[in-house]
């Protein structure tokens, strides 16, 4: 017996060809989604690979706060410096290793304050503080307070130097704890390293003192 066979009309075949053309369109599109949607891998260095900062540069004794007491040389010989090459001084009042400058005259001449470490001549073992009347720590060399001048202009000028400010002398301080009376006026400074502990700006000096003592 002849098999008759059911021919597909033309409208059919169009539409399961459109059919088949859709579905084939909407399996692409799923697949694509399907890899859209997995993270891909971050190009971005961890935090944890990224280059450490740089350390701090190592400031020695300025790091800690100290003030360096080195020394410096002179024609009347060698004598206390800040680290940054302020003179420092000793006044002949004060007794019994504590300071009579208060007022006005610690205006004039600003404590060395803190605490101190020692370089050139200086010796550590002399180093040492009181306690002002105002709270404050004052650096001591062989028991004596020690000082900056505000006259003075900047590091390598000694210009209170033979002052009797306030009513006594004002001294350079040798590295053996005494006093220096020769003339200096000016020096050529260590350059020890630290910060030094730099004095306060020079105002203007004043013509006299209203605290005793005219200035030299």
């Amino acid at each position: 017996m002849r098999k008759s066979i059911k021919r597909m009309s033309a409208p059919a075949k169009l539409a399961t060809g459109v059919g088949g053309a859709v579905g084939v369109a909407l399996l692409a599109a799923a697949c694509s989604s399907a890899a859209s949607s997995t993270p891909a891998a971050s190009s971005s260095t961890p935090a944890s690979a990224s280059a450490p900062t740089s350390a701090p540069a190592s400031g020695g004794a300025s790091a800690s706060g100290a003030t360096v007491i080195t020394t410096a040389s002179s024609s009347a010989g060698t004598f206390l410096t800040s680290g940054s090459g302020r003179a420092i001084y000793l006044w002949a009042k004060d007794t019994g290793g504590m300071s009579a400058c208060t007022g006005a005259c610690a205006s004039a001449w600003p404590p060395v304050t803190g605490t101190a470490t020692a370089a050139g001549s200086a010796k550590a073992s002399d180093l040492g503080t009181i306690t002002r009347s105002d709270g404050t720590k004052q650096v001591t060399y062989d028991g004596h307070p020690l000082y900056y001048f505000v006259g003075d202009s900047g590091p390598g000028t000694a210009s209170g130097q033979g002052s009797d400010n306030f009513g006594a002398k004002w001294w350079l301080v040798s590295p053996t704890g005494s006093d220096i009376t020769a003339s200096v006026s000016s020096f050529t400074a260590a350059g020890a390293s630290g910060s030094g502990g730099s004095a306060p700006a020079a105002p203007a000096a004043p013509s006299s003192s209203s605290a005793g003592g005219g200035w030299s």
